[in-house]
């Protein structure tokens, strides 16, 4: 399930508040001190998981500027293992209060989520009908919080309308620590989806567009790396060096849903040993203006069917930017990602290369409303057992419009619409059936409340 519910990342250690009566000023100057560092990275308009909210005791606009799109505060949040908070919690501490054995939040940290859609489109799929409605398109059960001083969750379970059951999840533990002048943020995360734990929004888990239409044709082809949520499982190690540079490596093992565990002859795309996944990045942060350099990847070697014999092997290599201004009305920001994926299929011999190619600009205004222009282009060579087009191949192009208000900083109403120039492998005939690529443009409606 891709929906994208987020949270945030690096360095701050803020406690919360011990003791009642006689801490009122402390928890003052607390607040105060936050204030201050949410507006020195640049805060902008959006919202978050209110689970957050109610812990930290700050509105939703201090990690996104709109839901799930983090600002460089919501990634410090995010990297530090959700662990901050402003509430107050239950205590007990040994050696003369030096450590603490106890810190329980007063409130289990739960949030909720409902998203309800209509698709439009422009030309009826056979067999299928038009002009769709879904309620829900997804309702989600979030337990995301600190459970310790240093560590925290994000786990999503969702029912979509057909199934209920583990979504994204993202369990942390996080510490920091010091190397000369320079500061160290690290952690260790357990996670279910590749880039479900990263923080930059341009990667498969949290990239544009945060919602879509589960009625709407797609292209047939896609990365691996955007196919192994709810399939596998991953334990990794981080750290944030300087505020400058972030490096993760976590490796993955199968932990399919919805299928056998453990994997037997029935399964399928069961993962052989483990699959590396790679993250770098390098981010600056000046006057107003945010930027961010990195690369990712994963490698990756499977049975076709079953446990033994014929294999499929993928190497996913990507690049990533991203930009954030704050401006005097709201907030700009730019995200883009490139993925270039090589397969080694051995019942054919044959190597297939795929790339995929997105990138999204995005206007908030501090009133609630926002627009984004996204778009994606995918290309490769024929693969005739995954697109079964007159061409058989993958590649695709085309447009997103979105428009959207935030009457409320949890709860958004959005209107997109996808325009394609190209659909599997060329923009007329291309199911060899009279269908064109602009037939399969979607305009999707979209109510996303947060509570």
């Amino acid at each position: 399930m891709k929906e994208k519910i987020q949270s945030g990342k690096v360095g701050l250690k803020t406690d919360a508040m011990k003791r009642e009566g006689s801490c009122q000023s402390r928890r003052s100057m607390y607040k105060l001190i936050i204030i201050s560092l949410v507006l020195l990275v640049n805060a902008g308009v959006a919202d978050a998981l209110p689970s957050f909210a109610r812990q930290t005791g700050m509105s939703c606009t201090a990690c996104h500027y709109s839901f799930p799109e983090l600002t460089p505060f919501g990634r410090q949040f995010k990297l530090n293992g959700y662990t901050m908070t402003m509430m107050n919690t239950i205590d007990a501490k040994e050696d003369s209060d030096r450590v603490t054995r106890l810190k329980l939040l007063s409130a289990l940290p739960l949030s909720a989520m409902l998203q309800t859609s209509f698709t439009h489109i422009a030309k009826d799929v056979p067999g299928q009908q038009n002009n769709s409605v879904a309620f829900p398109q997804q309702l989600s059960l979030f337990y995301a919080g600190q459970i310790t001083p240093h560590i925290g969750t994000f786990i999503q379970t969702t029912y979509d309308g057909k199934t209920f059951g583990m979504d994204n999840a993202d369990i942390r533990y996080s510490n920091s620590t010091s190397i000369g002048s320079k500061s160290l943020a690290w952690g260790l995360t357990l996670n279910n989806n590749p880039t479900v734990q990263d923080g930059w929004n341009t990667t498969p888990a949290w990239g544009f567009p945060y919602a879509s239409s589960p009625a709407a044709p797609t292209p047939a082809k896609s990365t691996i790396i955007e196919n192994l949520g709810m399939q596998v499982a991953g334990l990794g190690a981080y750290g944030l060096f300087g505020n400058l540079v972030f490096a993760e490596l976590t490796v993955y093992r199968s932990s399919p849903q919805g299928a056998a565990n453990p994997a037997d002859s029935t399964s399928s795309m069961t993962l052989k040993g483990i699959a590396p996944y790679w993250r770098i990045a390098l981010q600056h942060t000046w006057d107003s203006n945010y930027f961010e350099l990195g690369t990712f990847g994963m490698s990756s070697n499977h049975y076709i069917s079953g446990i033994k014999g014929e294999m499929d092997s993928f190497t996913d290599l990507g690049f990533d930017f991203s930009y954030a201004k704050t401006l005097r009305v709201g907030s700009f920001t730019l995200h883009s990602a490139l993925i270039k994926e090589s397969e080694n299929r051995n019942s054919d011999v044959k190597n297939f290369d795929f790339t995929s190619f997105k990138i999204d600009g995005n206007l908030y205004f501090r009133n609630g409303l926002g627009g984004t222009i996204g778009y994606f282009n995918s290309s490769g060579t024929e693969d005739a057992d995954v697109v079964a087009s007159a061409t058989n191949k993958p590649n695709s192009s085309g447009i997103i419009y979105q428009l959207e208000y935030l009457p409320w900083y949890n709860t958004k109403f959005s209107i997109q619409y996808v325009t394609y120039g190209k659909f599997d492998g060329s923009s007329s005939n291309y199911d060899g059936a009279g269908r064109n690529a602009a037939h399969n443009n979607t305009l999707y409606l979209l109510a996303w409340f947060n509570f």
